[in-house]
């Protein structure tokens, strides 16, 4: 699962692979702003994903699944960690996956959208 959420969130304009806080987590960003990490552990190989999240949504999935927690050494408020367990289908996580992802782009300014709109069509 961790090779396919991965791809996911690479797949997205602008995205790129980063890892500032060592080995792991991998860190998903859109214009130098983060809006995914992804980490896999131990023998089962569980893999974790943290995502930006409208504050109020972010409640919500917390009281609607198990598997989604309060965002882990991220702001709690709008962040969340999902716990990939199986009982969120992907096409679930790739919805807060493009949920995450527009808040970031968003949040860019002006210019910085434009950039990354222009050097898509370049290519």
């Amino acid at each position: 699962m961790y090779s396919k959420l991965s791809a996911y969130c690479t797949s997205k304009k602008g995205a790129v692979q980063d890892y500032p806080f060592g080995p792991e987590p991998l860190v998903m960003k859109v214009g130098g702003k983060m809006f995914a990490l992804l980490s896999e552990h131990g023998q089962q190989d569980t893999v974790n994903i943290s995502l930006k999240c409208d504050p109020t949504i972010a409640e919500n999935l917390r009281e609607q699944h198990e598997c989604v927690v309060a965002g882990y050494h991220l702001n709690k408020k709008h962040w969340n960690t999902v716990i990939v367990d199986g009982s969120l289908p992907l096409a679930d996580l790739q919805a807060m996956i493009d949920h995450s992802y527009d808040l970031v782009f968003r949040s860019l300014t002006k210019n910085e959208r434009e950039s990354i709109t222009k050097n898509l069509r370049v290519k």
